[in-house]
């Protein structure tokens, strides 16, 4: 399997089995979290066999999470850019894991801060978690924005790496499938990206502009 097929087979889950993850993908994981942190700055954290942070939220049942024991503390310095970086790296650790075989949910709110199994230091921030483990089911479709109605531009008349980016991005996971981004392309190659308003939208923006990498080729465009 290759990011794009990752992407295309990727669906948010929220009810996971008893199966643990194998060690060596733990380690796997752990591997990618370190590179992560080192090339973004952030502090990202594995944790592993942890009930507690679902089992004991009311919001997570609300949420309808179940069997959650494993998942990515998204961790970082405080900053405008923060929250995009959390997004960005945090999706590339969702497709590598369903490149692994594994399933993920990217949480805001249903989940309890357990701080003893957290190191957040001072001047950072837990902007959220991203669930991981092996689903139950695989998870749904959702409804899709059209092309056009993400870019200031009509797709169709766009290079072809333009639309497989859109298309890439149209894909991306975001706070309740709002999808509130556009995307604008100047001149012939300079491509920039934009948020709207809602919760979690930086963070989206994160998401959603690794998605359009993966789909387009960062060696066809440069970022505005």
């Amino acid at each position: 399997m290759d990011l794009i097929e990752a992407i295309r087979q990727r669906h948010s889950v929220r009810h996971y089995t008893t199966q643990d993850i194998e060690p060596e993908k733990v380690e796997a994981l752990q591997q990618l979290v370190n590179n992560y942190n080192a090339n973004s700055g952030l502090h990202i954290q594995l944790i592993t066999n942890e009930p507690r942070s679902f089992g004991e939220s009311l919001l997570a049942r609300y949420g309808k999470f179940s069997n959650v024991k494993n998942y990515f503390a998204m961790i970082g310095k405080k900053g405008d850019k923060l929250d995009e970086t959390v997004g960005y790296y945090g999706e590339k650790l969702v497709l590598e894991a369903q490149m692994m075989g594994l399933n993920t949910c990217w949480v805001g709110l249903s989940y309890k801060k357990i701080s003893s199994v957290l190191n957040i230091g001072g001047g950072e921030k837990l902007v959220c978690v991203i669930s991981v483990g092996y689903g139950a089911k695989p998870g749904t479709d959702h409804r899709l924005k059209s092309p056009n109605q993400v870019s200031t531009i009509a797709v169709l008349q766009a290079p072809h790496w333009y639309q497989r980016g859109i298309a890439c991005a149209l894909l991306a996971p975001t706070a309740i499938n709002q999808q509130k981004f556009k995307f604008s392309l100047n001149d012939s190659n300079r491509v920039s990206l934009k948020a709207g308003f809602g919760p979690y939208a930086k963070v989206d923006l994160g998401i959603v502009r690794y998605h359009f990498e993966i789909g387009a080729g960062i060696e066809n465009f440069v970022w505005e």
